[in-house]
């Protein structure tokens, strides 16, 4: 049903202009299978709720190994399973924790993808299952479609222990403050699900950083996964190349007098290869780096503490280009590389 009123979409976008065709046939296309998406998390999940019941009716009312391996665990799968919730539990009633397990199968994740989440999460033993289903649910409605979901819950489970409440708070934070798509926010979550459990006044500096110190815009900061790196790693590797005069902040338009590499290139490369192809300079040098820039912190703690006029104005400034950011007056900042021949 989705799938034909996704065709329809399509066919009363075709009348209209053909750029306007395209966006509408590209929005009524995700709109359909996020529709489909939901329908068979919904449909999967029932039926996976009334296996469940029928096994806890015919084996007992508690999780049993039995029930486990009814749902498709293997024999070593079933018993780490139970263990977890034993050690999680004691000797309390799990039947909730059988909904727990069958909202992740309805999601489409196998008896090994299961266990690894319970792994890396073992607090999800304790959650019920129709909670973690709402909150499945949650992250569908802010974007993350099928694969991208799975992933997401693969790669960080912890976000399912998150209310739905907190989760939608963060996300208008952060596209408040330092103003994302939504788009932009959905790539994100779907990147770096673990900001949602971060400090979001932390998350706001490094993107402050990036941008006004940096020239840095929200796409590149996307693409280059930001929010993944710490703000000392990202400040400690700024500051190396800018020092060896390899990068340089753009001007009001833009420009700079050299080709600043790009974020994603050098931020997370290993070490050896920043060292040897974007810092030109070994690793002792950027050792004894990251002790002076460790020790101007503290000097600059030091100073902060004692009230510094200096630091005050620059607090002040910044605030004054964060409300110009706001406003929408810096937009011209960024990415443009000005190449000027020699």
């Amino acid at each position: 049903m989705s799938r034909i009123c996704g065709q329809q979409v399509v066919r009363w976008s075709l009348r209209l202009s053909p750029s306007l065709a395209l966006k509408s046939a590209a929005r009524a296309e995700q709109n359909a299978r996020q529709f489909a998406f939901a329908c068979r998390m919904l449909c999967s999940h029932a039926h996976e709720s009334q296996t469940s019941r029928a096994s806890a009716q015919q084996h007992g009312s508690e999780l049993t190994l039995r029930i486990l391996l009814d749902l498709g665990f293997t024999e070593t799968q079933a018993e780490q399973v139970y263990e977890g919730v034993t050690r999680s539990l004691g000797k309390r009633s799990t039947t909730h924790d059988t909904s727990t397990i069958t909202a992740l199968l309805a999601l489409g994740l196998n008896s090994s993808s299961i266990v690894k989440v319970f792994d890396k999460c073992p607090a999800l033993y304790t959650e019920k299952g129709a909670v973690v289903q709402q909150r499945m649910q949650n992250l569908c409605k802010l974007g993350l479609v099928e694969g991208s979901i799975q992933r997401v819950i693969s790669y960080r489970p912890q976000i399912l222990t998150l209310p739905a409440k907190k989760v939608n708070a963060a996300v208008q934070y952060i596209r408040t403050k330092c103003l994302f798509t939504a788009q932009q926010m959905r790539d994100i979550l779907r990147d770096s699900p673990e900001v949602m459990e971060e400090d979001l006044k932390h998350l706001e500096l490094k993107f402050q950083y990036a941008y006004f110190r940096m020239g840095v815009k929200q796409a590149e900061m996307v693409k280059a996964k930001l929010f993944k790196v710490s703000m000392e790693e990202l400040r400690c590797r700024h500051c190396f190349l800018e020092r060896r005069g390899f990068y340089q902040t753009p001007d009001k338009k833009g420009q700079t007098l050299i080709v600043n590499p790009k974020l994603k290139d050098f931020l997370f490369t290993p070490e050896d290869v920043f060292l040897s192809q974007f810092a030109m300079a070994t690793k002792e040098e950027l050792d004894m780096f990251r002790k002076l820039i460790a020790r101007e912190d503290e000097e600059k703690g030091k100073m902060l503490e004692y009230g510094d006029i200096e630091e005050d104005k620059e607090e002040d400034e910044g605030e004054e280009d964060l409300t110009d950011f706001r406003r929408g007056n810096m937009g011209h900042m960024g990415y443009e590389r000005n190449k000027r021949k020699r």
